[in-house]
């Protein structure tokens, strides 16, 4: 399994490519990921087997920082590894960054899924895109996450693609020990890099303007946190958290009331949406069309970017959470709940051994 973004950095494809690779290992298969590593920065729990290709350099992409290793010979220990791995398929996550896949362009060692996250194309891709239209070539199955990343895949390198999704952990949520405010007030939780596209200055903006008790925690890092926290300091009601680990993450979800997640383009698919759902936090989210396909109607959806809207429906929320109204009924949680669990990591695991061994079927017989 060939992640190009470096594993020791927290990102939502990481997330998913770690978690994978886990729920596949517990049905009993041998999985090695291969990844760019910091030297600085500890292994993610969970990692297991890996080969690391080298360092990451910050590549600016779709409004984000992306930790690849940007070297060719990246992509040649990545061709060299798979063909000498004695491995059964090779499944590439986001074939268009560089420069993990590119050296498939010359040889497919084996049999090839390829699985896009991205939403929008950057200009970097442009560039790249005759490479990128050569891997995908030498796919006998493209999966897509969202109909969004489908598109982006077709823009990038057309063929065909089945539209999937990105996998939830159910079970990380439903058994974390929840932390709470101390003085008992709802808590409202932001998890994400701390970068323009996410939105934390428009959230920021709205909780300001809220007049009720409430407390607003802030996970993630990143280059705009900085001037964020100058404007917002800490203070009773806003508290920056920092980088959580996974753990912490769960914790933080498991007890804080709502969730927001005030992203205002580039989501290819809302997976924090469906981590809050999974632990019952009440969802408030920005009405884009990576969103609103993992929100399912169990989400207040606001328009990206406009703080009034934001803090009315935070402000909504907030006076649900107190008198378990609205989103935070027990019918709603547990409804919300059930919708996260159809996205589960399990399920998705078992749709991808169905394609796994569709793509070995297909390189047996000679196709793509």
């Amino acid at each position: 399994m060939v992640s190009p973004y470096a594993l020791t950095r927290p990102g939502g494809v990481q997330g998913q490519v770690i978690g994978l690779a886990h729920a596949l290992r517990e049905r009993g298969h041998e999985v090695t990921i291969v990844c760019p590593l910091d030297e600085d920065r500890p292994v993610p729990q969970g990692l297991g087997d890996h080969y690391p290709i080298g360092h990451p350099t910050g590549l600016r992409s779709n409004g984000s920082v992306a930790p690849v290793a940007f070297c060719p010979t990246a992509s040649v220990r990545v061709e060299r590894f798979a063909r000498k791995g004695g491995f059964d398929v090779l499944h590439v996550h986001e074939p268009l960054a560089p420069m993990a896949a590119y050296g498939l362009v010359l040889t497919a060692p084996l049999p090839m899924v390829g699985t896009y996250h991205r939403a929008g194309v950057s200009r970097w891709v442009w560039i790249l895109k005759p490479l990128a239209e050569l891997v995908g070539r030498r796919m006998q199955v493209r999966v897509a996450v969202s109909e969004a990343a489908r598109q982006t895949g077709l823009r990038s390198g057309g063929g065909e693609f089945e539209v999937l999704f990105n996998g939830v952990d159910m079970q990380r949520f439903e058994s974390a020990e929840p932390v709470r405010d101390p003085a008992g007030r709802p808590t409202v939780l932001f998890l994400g890099r701390h970068e323009e596209r996410k939105g934390l200055s428009v959230l920021l903006d709205a909780f300001a303007m809220l007049e009720r008790p409430a407390v607003l925690w802030i996970a993630g890092g990143g280059s705009a946190g900085d001037v964020q926290r100058r404007r917002h300091p800490e203070s009773d009601r806003v508290h920056w958290l920092g980088i959580l680990s996974d753990d912490e993450v769960a914790s933080r979800l498991a007890g804080a009331d709502v969730l927001c997640a005030p992203s205002l383009y580039g989501e290819s698919f809302g997976m924090v949406l469906l981590e809050g759902m999974a632990a019952g936090c009440a969802v408030v989210a920005s009405d884009i069309e990576g969103y609103r396909m993992a929100a399912g109607g169990h989400a207040s959806l606001v328009p990206p970017g406009d703080t009034r809207a934001l803090s009315r429906a935070l402000g909504v929320a907030l006076a649900d959470a107190v008198e378990g109204s609205g989103l935070s009924t027990a019918e709603a949680r547990k409804a919300a709940v059930e919708h996260a669990r159809a996205w589960s990591m399990d399920t998705l695991a078992e749709r991808y051994l169905e394609i796994y061994e569709r793509a070995i079927a297909l390189s047996r017989a000679g196709k793509r």
